[in-house]
C-alpha cells in the first residue's frame, strides 16, 4: 500500500532503513572488532582518539591510567549490547573510513533504496541523514556502495553528537533549526517505532519502514503510516 507523503525535506535512518542490520552488525562490526586496539595504539597523538578513550574511561569507570587492553574490553561490551555509546561510534567511523578508503569495505543498500533517492532528489527534495553512525561513518559508507559514490544525494549529515539521541525530541528540533525548514515540511523515514514518536513530537511528518526478516518488522508503529520499501512512499515535494 503506497504512502502519500508532503515535505521538502527526507532525513533517513540507515540501519534497518537503507540497508540490513546484518551490514552493520555482521560486515562492519566484524571488521572493526578486531582493529580497535591496534587503532588507539597507533593514533596516540590524534585527539579525537584521546578524547574518546578518555570519555570511554570516564563511561566505564575506569582508571584514568587503565591500559588499551581495558579500553578495549569494554568497547567490545557496548558492541555486543549495541550500545550506541558516541566514543565508541567514533572510533568505529575513523576504522570505517579507513576501510572503505582501502576499498575493504563496501555498503550494499536495499534494492529499492537508491532509485527512490534518486527520484526524489529529482523531483526537488533535499536529502539528509540521521543514524546513530558517525557522520564520518555516514559519510565514507555513501562513498562505497554497490551503487557507486551516493556521496552527491545528501545535503546534510546528523549523528548523537551534532544534534543529540535519536530517541528525544529536541534531537530534531536541532535538526529542524540547522535544516532552516519548518517541522511540517520534513519527513522523517526510520524503522523505529521510539525514533519515530521522537519525531513526531517536533512537528515532522514520518514513515515507518517494517522491512522482512528485519529485526523491527513485526514492531508496533502506532499511528505512523508505515511501508515496507520506499517505493510505496509517494512524496510529494513542497515548492
Amino acid at each position: 500500500m503506497s504512502v502519500p507523503v508532503t515535505a521538502r525535506w527526507v532525513v533517513l535512518d540507515i540501519e534497518g532503513t537503507m540497508t540490513a542490520t546484518s551490514q552493520v552488525h555482521v560486515v562492519l562490526y566484524d571488521y572493526a572488532r578486531p582493529r580497535l586496539g591496534p587503532w588507539i595504539d597507533e593514533h596516540p597523538d590524534d585527539p579525537v582518539v584521546r578524547e574518546a578513550v578518555a570519555q570511554v574511561k570516564a563511561e566505564a569507570g575506569l582508571d584514568a591510567a587503565a591500559g588499551t587492553a581495558e579500553v578495549v574490553s569494554v568497547l567490545h561490551s557496548w558492541m555486543d549490547a549495541d550500545r550506541k555509546a558516541t566514543p565508541l561510534k567514533t572510533l568505529q567511523g575513523l576504522i570505517w573510513s579507513e576501510g572503505y578508503a582501502r576499498g575493504e569495505l563496501t555498503t550494499e543498500c536495499f534494492p529499492d533504496v537508491v532509485p527512490a533517492l534518486r527520484r526524489w532528489r529529482e523531483r526537488g527534495a533535499q536529502l539528509a541523514v540521521f543514524s546513530s553512525g558517525s557522520v564520518a561513518a555516514q559519510v565514507a559508507s555513501f562513498s562505497h556502495t554497490t551503487e557507486g559514490d551516493l556521496r552527491e544525494l545528501f545535503s546534510g549529515h546528523f549523528d548523537t553528537v551534532n544534534a543529540g539521541p535519536k530517541k528525544e525530541r529536541p534531537s530534531y528540533e536541532a535538526i529542524t533549526e540547522h535544516l532552516e525548514a519548518e517541522p511540517g515540511a520534513v519527513v522523517f523515514l526510520s524503522d523505529v517505532p521510539a525514533e519515530l514518536d521522537a519525531a513526531a513530537a517536533a512537528g515532522w511528518r514520518t514513515v515507518g519502514l517494517a522491512r522482512p526478516g528485519e529485526p523491527h518488522a513485526e514492531a508496533d508503529f502506532g499511528a505512523h503510516p508505515v511501508v515496507s520499501r520506499f517505493d510505496e512512499v509517494e512524496l510529494e515535494v513542497i515548492a
